[in-house]
């Protein structure tokens, strides 16, 4: 069947942000006083909701939420960068694209700004703030879809964590899982996602797809 339509992921799949994310928010959960590492951390929290994430940690001390917002934004402004060779697997899509994120508007508008991708999906972001529950849930994939009058079925999705293949897959759409960045192969293999490595090979794969 035809795609006319491939929804990407932000973090992750068009800008590196999660190695800044996972390092800022490790260090500020150990003093927290939790004994988790990187890879605890990406396991658990990569690709999740900001609510989940919330609920996860619970009451904070006071100053502790704005100390990390804080860190956080200085790590990004000071390193985001797009997923290398992003840009030009976009570019030669012949397909309508968009973003369906499970940050916030602001912080997705942030990201694409920042890595030079924003004009590349002018009016079609879409943010867990849009529905009722964000992935690992399918309302956001299909929320997206319904606004770009496409179905399901006629779309792809680009996701490289869990709970955005798993979310993907609920929604009745085809998925792309990218592994060949922060998130391991080995979690990514068995979600009923088409696993590759380089962003190059988007083009093709989406092509051999319809």
């Amino acid at each position: 069947m035809a795609i006319d339509l491939v929804i990407f992921d932000c973090d992750g799949v068009l800008v590196d942000s999660e190695p800044i994310s996972t390092r800022v928010g490790t260090a500020a959960l150990r003093r927290l006083g939790w004994t988790i590492d990187e890879a605890e951390y990406a396991e658990r929290f990569v690709g999740c909701t900001n609510e989940y994430w919330a609920e996860q940690v619970g009451e904070t001390p006071p100053g502790w939420r704005e100390r990390l917002n804080a860190e956080h934004q200085a790590a990004i402004m000071a390193e985001l960068r797009a997923i290398e060779g992003i840009e030009a697997a976009i570019d030669q899509l012949t397909v309508p694209t968009c973003v369906a994120s499970n940050g916030r508007h602001a912080t997705i508008r942030r990201s694409l700004e920042l890595t030079g991708l924003g004009k590349r999906f002018d009016g079609r972001v879409f943010s867990a703030e849009d529905v009722a529950r964000g992935k690992p849930a399918p309302d956001l994939f299909l929320h997206a879809a319904r606004t770009m009058g496409v179905p399901p079925e006629r779309c792809v999705v680009v996701e490289d964590s869990p709970f955005g293949v798993t979310a993907a897959m609920s929604a009745g759409m085809r998925c792309l899982a990218y592994a060949g960045g922060f998130t391991p192969a080995d979690r990514l293999a068995g979600l009923g996602a088409t696993l590759f490595h380089d962003p190059a090979a988007l083009p093709r794969l989406i092509a051999s797809l319809g």
